[in-house]
């Protein structure tokens, strides 16, 4: 079950590979995660002290929050990544010149991942073609409505 979807990702970036990672969250964070205050369209992942950080991402704390927490909506939040994945991704990454998105925050038995895409930057013309190619699909998919009537 989908929390979050970045849109922005699909119109900015060409996504070749996708991965699922865990977060290393706070208690509150959490909190407002299931009660849907988050956004991940800034967003962003990073390799930094030796693990790959998202930044940028932003959690609402919750109104509710306990009064001896001091919540940092944009702190910078750790992904959990299998050793192997890590090794590809740096490789990825630093060599190939490819950046890594989060695509969308969904929970899978009962604990909030995060999908991560290895992406491609699109330049301007890119994004007028895959413009051209949905309105095609949106128009091809009306006259097929109408046909079936």
């Amino acid at each position: 079950m989908s929390i979050v979807d970045n849109r922005k990702a699909f119109h900015d970036y060409f996504i070749e590979e996708k991965y699922e990672a865990g977060l290393v969250l706070e208690g509150w964070e959490v909190k407002a995660i299931r009660a849907g205050k988050v956004q991940i369209k800034e967003g962003y992942v990073v390799w930094q002290k030796g693990a790959f950080y998202l930044i940028g991402a932003h959690i609402s704390p919750l109104t509710s929050a306990s009064t001896h927490v001091l919540p940092d909506p944009t702190r910078s939040r750790k992904l959990l990544l299998n050793q192997a994945e890590i090794n590809k991704l740096i490789g990825k990454v630093e060599r190939s010149g490819y950046t890594l998105a989060p695509l969308d925050m969904h929970y899978k038995d009962g604990r909030i991942k995060l999908s991560v895409g290895l992406a491609k930057g699109k330049k301007l013309h890119d994004k007028r073609d895959s413009e051209r190619t949905k309105d095609a699909q949106r128009e091809i998919s009306r006259a097929m409505k109408t046909r079936q009537r």
